[in-house]
C-alpha cells in the first residue's frame, strides 16, 4: 500500500502591510512533490482557505531559467491544475490516515498558518498518532500552535529549524514578518539548530523533520522518505 503525505501550503498571497504580494515559494513545493511522488507516494495538497493556491513571484523566473525541478514544476499541466482549486485544511477528518504531514514555505505562510484551527488540529492529531511531520523554509510556521498530548509545543525539547532571523534580516523583511520565525521557535522551547545562510541544512529530531531554506527543499524531502522507508527514485522524470 502507498505510503500518503498530506502537503499544507498556504493561501495568504499578501505580505503584511508591505503591498506586495507573497505567497508559496514555487521550490519548496516542487522539489519535495516530485521526490515523494516519483518515489510511489500518494500526495494531497491543501490549504487553510482553500482554493486557489498563490504563487510568490519572487520565486518564479522567465520559463527556461528556473531550476530544473521549477521547470518541471510549471509545465506540470495536472499539477497547475490541482493548485487552481486545493481542498481546505479542515475538510481533513483524522491526520492518523495519512503517514506524514508536510509544510512546504514562502512567506506567506507566517499569516495563515499560526492561527488557523485546521492546521493546528491536522498536526496534532499527526504527531499523537506516531506519523511524520516534516517542514521547509517558512513551512515550519504551521508547527508553532500545535502542542503534544501533555500541552506542551510539539517542537519543545527537539531539534528544529526554520528559515532563520538572519536570513530573514538578509532579504529585508524582518519588520514585516508578524514575528521572527526562529525567535518563535526557541520561545517554545524548541533547540534551535542553524546552518549557514543560503546553504542546504535540515534538521532530524525522530519524527519531526525541519530544513531552513528554499535549497534545502530536496534534503529535506530525502529525509521524509527515508523516515517513510521509502527508496528514492533513481532519476526523476524530466
Amino acid at each position: 500500500m502507498s505510503k500518503r503525505v498530506l502537503m499544507i501550503v498556504t493561501s495568504n498571497d499578501r505580505l503584511g502591510d508591505t503591498g506586495k504580494t507573497t505567497g508559496l515559494w514555487a521550490e519548496e513545493l516542487a522539489a519535495p512533490y516530485y521526490a515523494l511522488r516519483d518515489a510511489g507516494v500518494e500526495v494531497e495538497v491543501l490549504s487553510p482557505a482553500g482554493g486557489p493556491v498563490p504563487i510568490d513571484p519572487g520565486s518564479l523566473k522567465p520559463r527556461g531559467e528556473n531550476d530544473a525541478v521549477v521547470e518541471r514544476f510549471l509545465a506540470d499541466q495536472a499539477l497547475q491544475a490541482l493548485l487552481k482549486s486545493v481542498p481546505q485544511v479542515s475538510e481533513v477528518k483524522d491526520a492518523a490516515g495519512y503517514d506524514a504531514v508536510f509544510f512546504p514555505g514562502g512567506h506567506g505562510t507566517m499569516w495563515d498558518l499560526p492561527n488557523d484551527a485546521g492546521v493546528q488540529r491536522v498536526v496534532e492529531q499527526a504527531w499523537a498518532a506516531g506519523r511524520i511531520v516534516a517542514s521547509v523554509c517558512h513551512g515550519a510556521a504551521g508547527l508553532v500552535s500545535a502542542k503534544r498530548a501533555d500541552g506542551k509545543p510539539i517542537v519543545f525539547g527537539r531539534k528544529v529549524n526554520s528559515f532563520t532571523d538572519a536570513e530573514e534580516a538578509a532579504v529585508g523583511l524582518s519588520a514585516a514578518m508578524p514575528f521572527l520565525l526562529e525567535t518563535r521557535l526557541r520561545e517554545l522551547g524548541g533547540d534551535f539548530q542553524g546552518g549557514p545562510d543560503w546553504q542546504p541544512f535540515a534538521v532530524v529530531d525522530g519524527r519531526l523533520i525541519t530544513g531552513q531554506n528554499p535549497q534545502s527543499s530536496a534534503l529535506v524531502a530525502g529525509h521524509v522518505l527515508d523516515a517513510l522507508g521509502v527508496e528514492a527514485a533513481a532519476h526523476q522524470a524530466a
